[in-house]
């Protein structure tokens, strides 16, 4: 969708995935090789009693989830921030991630508009895991 078809309050949903102990163990291996994502034993004696994702994990999930649903597809011309991001709660082995957003704010520029969305990850249940205002330049 160009800048002028995202309207402010517009919302879109997402498709699911399901999260798997190996994508948390293999991601977190790579960027993010804290206990609590690839030691189960250490992880099952934590606070959170078992291993969880990355809080960096959850974000790709969730920005893969909506660039997968092709709202913005090839009138994006580049993503411009991430802020006031926040991990509500923990995602384990076998929760189901959906994400929706929400168009916030809008602000046109002479080559193209800045659009910001709040982009909010449930799992399950519907329970609130991440929530991020993310802003990216889209073609007029």
């Amino acid at each position: 969708m160009k800048f002028g078809e995202l309207l402010m309050g517009q919302r879109f949903e997402t498709a699911s995935y399901r999260v798997t102990k190996e994508d948390i163990i293999a991601f977190a291996t790579q960027f993010d090789p804290q206990y609590m994502h690839i030691n189960e034993e250490k992880a099952r004696q934590s606070r959170f009693k078992g291993i969880i994702a990355s809080g960096l994990h959850t974000l790709s999930i969730s920005f893969k989830l909506w660039v997968e649903l092709g709202i913005l597809g090839e009138d994006v011309i580049a993503g411009t921030g991430v802020n006031q991001l926040r991990f509500t709660k923990p995602v384990y082995p076998g929760d189901v991630l959906y994400v929706t957003t929400e168009v916030i704010e809008k602000r046109e520029t002479k080559t193209a508009g800045e659009v910001t969305l709040l982009l909010s990850s449930f799992k399950n249940d519907g329970e609130l895991v991440l929530q991020a205002k993310i802003s990216a330049l889209v073609k007029k």
